[in-house]
């Protein structure tokens, strides 16, 4: 039987290009891109996309029956900079989103359900360094309540029902394509995207606040990787993931080294106080021991790669 994928949150920026990987992985026409915002244009040509509200079980439903999902990358999702702005939001779409995707998933008998975490599940409580998979989570942010809630969520299902879901905790997410959706490791990307663009940045993290970060062609091949794990060998269900750490100042001087004259401000806004709360390193030995995990980029090789990358854009 062929695999028949659903990817919701397909139009953000960890979907957008999974999504296209998946489809060169399993056909273009097996891979359902889904989203409440209109398709970008190079998913819209490459295969099928579809409007899907997460909170509403009954689309969810209809989708996966139609369409004969086997598979489902669940990415929709309100991320911490814009949870904190609209919390009820955050949790509406964060956990009904979730409960409906396994509720669909074990009704329908979808094999298997791939999710994000983060390392906002984190507290200010936990160890700042290398943080372990098994540790405190007190999170003070909506997003990173969810993500808690929904981890145990994963595990609910896999020991109730023995549905296959997983999920994995990223870092800052850095890519050349999507714009960054909302979160609180965006000026990470805003950085490269301004240098390359010839403008000033006002960075609104300090810039001796570091944190661990991964860079995109890792974050998808840690999703595949994950899916493709045997089941038998895996201990966990949610695993931490990371490629490098790196504080704001540490971004923006690799950045000038690479474009001199770029010029970098700090000024602070309010997720200053969600990246406190979060790991300055995270331990992902877990990761590596259980599906053999490991990243290819780190911050001089991810700097090289996003800036060749963005300027062939322009």
């Amino acid at each position: 039987m062929n695999e028949r994928v659903l990817v919701t949150g397909s139009y953000g920026q960890i979907g957008t290009e999974l999504t296209l990987k998946l489809r060169s992985l399993y056909g273009d026409t097996n891979v359902i891109a889904t989203d409440i915002s209109p398709a970008p244009e190079t998913l819209e040509v490459s295969g099928p996309c579809r409007y899907l509200d997460v909170t509403d079980p009954r689309q969810v439903t209809a989708l996966t029956v139609e369409n004969k999902i086997t598979r489902i990358y669940h990415l929709a999702a309100i991320l911490s900079g814009n949870g904190e702005l609209n919390p009820q939001k955050c949790w509406d779409v964060n956990m009904n989103g979730l409960y409906n995707i396994l509720e669909t998933a074990r009704t329908w008998k979808v094999k298997q359900v791939i999710t994000p975490s983060s390392i906002a599940a984190f507290g200010p409580d936990t160890p700042k360094e290398n943080t372990p998979i098994d540790t405190i989570l007190r999170p003070t942010t909506m997003y990173g309540i969810t993500k808690v809630a929904g981890e145990l969520l994963n595990e609910y299902y896999k020991q109730k029902y023995g549905l296959d879901a997983r999920s994995l905790r990223f870092p800052g997410i850095v890519s050349h394509e999507a714009e960054p959706g909302g979160g609180t490791t965006d000026y990470a990307v805003d950085m490269y995207v301004k240098a390359v663009a010839g403008e000033t940045y006002s960075c609104f993290v300090t810039g001796e606040t570091t944190l661990p970060f991964l860079y995109m062609p890792d974050a998808l091949n840690a999703l595949l990787q994950l899916s493709a794990a045997d089941d038998s060998k895996l201990v966990h269900r949610t695993f931490n993931v990371t490629g490098f750490s790196a504080s704001a100042a540490d971004i923006a001087d690799a950045v000038n080294r690479r474009i001199p004259g770029f010029s970098c401000s700090f000024e602070p806004d309010f997720r200053q106080i969600i990246a406190e709360s979060w790991p300055r390193s995270i331990d992902d030995g877990d990761a590596r021991n259980e599906w053999g995990w490991k990243p290819a980029f780190d911050l001089e090789k991810m700097s090289d790669d996003m800036i060749a990358r963005l300027r062939d854009k322009k």
